[in-house]
């Protein structure tokens, strides 16, 4: 739990009207017993990146997304915490996932809605172990049915290449197939904004054998959206909860260079914003994070206020 706030990060504007707050003005440090509200949790690693052969920078992204978000305005009705950091030592990524899991387990046991800031996509095993651990105990203290949880990544990339060569911010997705599998549990993954370009045709044929549902940045257009959200309102029918994982290299690079792998193309936010809120107004998520803001290559801030933003619109309800 973190016991204090780095000011550093949390600075902005304070305006002297009524009812003018922003988040800097409105986050606390997480404490125990807290009232349920929007946790906020930093993974710094990129541990994964570079196992993967990307562009190094991710550690940093949990600080920058606190201080693009720190000076937008306050909407929500409850609270909102920050619970601190979970950091990747070197290339322990094991270990990093592990205790990232621990600590989401932790914030959904005591009610609260974490959303994780990353760091690499290698966030998305470390975030899935925590839901897991949570809905597995939830299993035997209320005698409740297998878990179907729904994976929403919206992505440049497939995420599904074979861990045993090497876990990775490349193989999150095919690491929790196995792990369900392992459980008995479904495995109910949708990839949106996929890139044809930057995927072999193996990992199309995974995806296809995995039954996931996908669909390429090409496909999603402003006369095609409504059609791809009617597709996503399917997926999630079918599940019990939701955990959505927002890869910021499925932007074009205009609006989020600061990735490790910069898209040619991309889903502009203007798209993407209503596939994330399609998920945030389903009633079923239980769990959010946003990965691979590379502060190093970022222009201008636009990548960490992208990801700002999007912290923005999942939290507008809460």
């Amino acid at each position: 739990m973190a016991e204090t706030l780095d000011r550093s990060l949390w600075q902005g504007r304070t305006d002297p009207e009524p009812d003018s707050e922003r988040w800097h003005q409105r986050i606390r440090p997480l404490a125990e017993g807290d009232a349920p509200g929007c946790a906020l949790l930093g993974f710094a690693s990129d541990a994964g990146v570079a196992r993967n052969h990307g562009r190094t920078g991710a550690v940093d992204g949990p600080s920058a997304i606190r201080r693009a978000l720190a000076p937008l305005a306050w909407h929500r009705r409850g609270p909102a915490y920050d619970a601190g950091d979970v950091r990747c030592d070197g290339d322990a990524l094991e270990d990093a996932q592990r205790r990232l899991g621990e600590r989401v387990a932790t914030l959904l046991d005591a009610g609260h809605s974490p959303l994780v800031l990353g760091g690499g996509h290698e966030i998305a095993f470390g975030s899935w172990q925590g839901l897991a651990r949570h809905l597995q105990a939830r299993r035997r203290t209320a005698d409740e049915r297998t878990p179907r949880v729904g994976i929403v990544n919206l992505d440049a990339h497939f995420d599904l290449r074979d861990p045993q060569h090497g876990p990775s911010s490349g193989t999150p997705f095919a690491q929790i197939a196995a792990d369900c599998r392992q459980r008995g549990w479904p495995f109910h993954y949708a990839c949106l904004g996929v890139s044809r370009a930057s995927n072999t045709r193996a990992l199309f044929a995974r995806a296809a054998s995995l039954g996931v549902l996908s669909r390429e940045d090409r496909a999603i257009t402003h006369a095609t959206l409504p059609a791809i959200r009617r597709d996503l309102q399917r997926f999630m029918v079918r599940c019990d909860r939701l955990y959505l994982t927002v890869d910021l290299d499925v932007l074009p690079a205009a609006e989020a260079p600061g990735v490790s792998a910069p898209a040619a193309r991309g889903v502009p936010l203007a798209l993407l914003e209503s596939l994330v809120e399609a998920v945030r107004d389903s009633g079923k998520l239980a769990l959010a994070d946003i990965a691979e803001l590379n502060p190093t290559h970022d222009i201008d801030g636009r990548t960490a206020k992208v990801a700002a933003r999007i912290v923005h619109t999942l939290t507008l309800t809460g």
